[in-house]
């Protein structure tokens, strides 16, 4: 191989060499695969577990010096707001407050980051990764991480022990009460790693799961010249509508086709299709 010498030459080849080098960097600085949940049912070895409040916010996974999406993207947020996190990674969630998820989700999307609006937003975390230690005692250094910090917007999700499945039960009716989503499970001798499994399980009064919007059917009657419902694909590739759960407003201006739904639904039918699917929300948590 002939490289040629000439100065400007060997510029631009340096150049090209710093741009594909930073490229390179960029694309594998992303977080490690998450931890995520399956679905509690009655009869789970209570006593192995921890329960806390399974909060409506949008999971960040803290690096150390970014805040990352489940995508793989950096949520911009301002500096002081993780001026004084902890330099170990963490995980949890931003969160504003029962219920707040679409007005949460419009302030950390941002490119460009409101300071008013992010003054309303916690970083609630319930995790700490570090792989060779189970989960009671990532619990207990977390605790320590969080209470040495100086930041005002870093909070400990707090985890008890639930006695029996009725405890439990009781504890999720008393939540939803409030405007709560659902309990989540952690189990105690867990370690921390990636993907979905039995070690953390949601507790919620529905079932709860993702589609893509397909298409439409136009509305009839008092929705005429509105959504009627939406056709809707699971990542199995099974079509399905959904047609109940929507505002007015939202039939006047649904979900766009390609956009990610979530719905809840009770269970599947006899051909293995959500059952009394309704719509919840436009899955908006990856920064723009």
């Amino acid at each position: 191989m002939i490289i040629n010498t000439r100065p400007h030459v060997l510029a631009i080849l340096l150049f090209c060499l710093s741009v594909a080098t930073l490229y390179s960097s960029a694309l594998h600085a992303r977080p490690p695969v998450i931890p995520l949940a399956n679905v509690y049912h009655e009869g789970v070895e209570l006593e192995e577990y921890w329960v806390s409040e399974k909060l409506d916010g949008v999971r960040a996974y803290w690096d150390g010096e970014h805040l990352w999406s489940r995508g793989g993207h950096v949520y911009r947020a301002p500096d002081w707001f993780t001026e004084d996190f902890p330099s170990h990674p963490l995980d949890g969630e931003l969160w504003s407050g029962r219920g707040t998820f679409s007005a949460l989700s419009g302030v950390v999307r941002k490119s460009q980051p409101i300071d008013a609006e992010w003054r309303n937003v916690l970083y609630k975390v319930f995790d700490l990764p570090q792989h060779d230690q189970v989960f009671e005692d990532r619990y207990a250094s977390l605790k320590a991480l969080v209470e040495a910090s100086d930041s005002h917007y870093l909070s400990l999700v707090v985890q008890r022990p639930v006695r029996d499945h009725e405890s439990l039960m009781n504890q999720l009716e008393m939540v939803v009460d409030e405007g709560g989503e659902g309990l989540m499970l952690k189990r105690k001798a867990s370690l921390y790693h990636g993907g979905r499994s039995d070690d953390l399980l949601k507790v919620k009064p529905y079932q709860d799961a993702e589609a893509l919007v397909v298409g439409y059917t136009p509305g009839e009657g008092k929705y005429s010249g509105m959504m009627g419902s939406l056709l809707v694909a699971l990542p199995s590739g099974r079509q399905f509508r959904i047609g109940t759960g929507f505002s007015d407003a939202e039939r006047a201006d649904p979900p766009s086709v390609g956009q990610t739904i979530t719905f809840k639904y009770r269970g599947y039918t006899s051909t293995g299709l959500p059952r009394f699917a309704s719509y919840l929300r436009v899955r908006e948590d990856e920064p723009k």
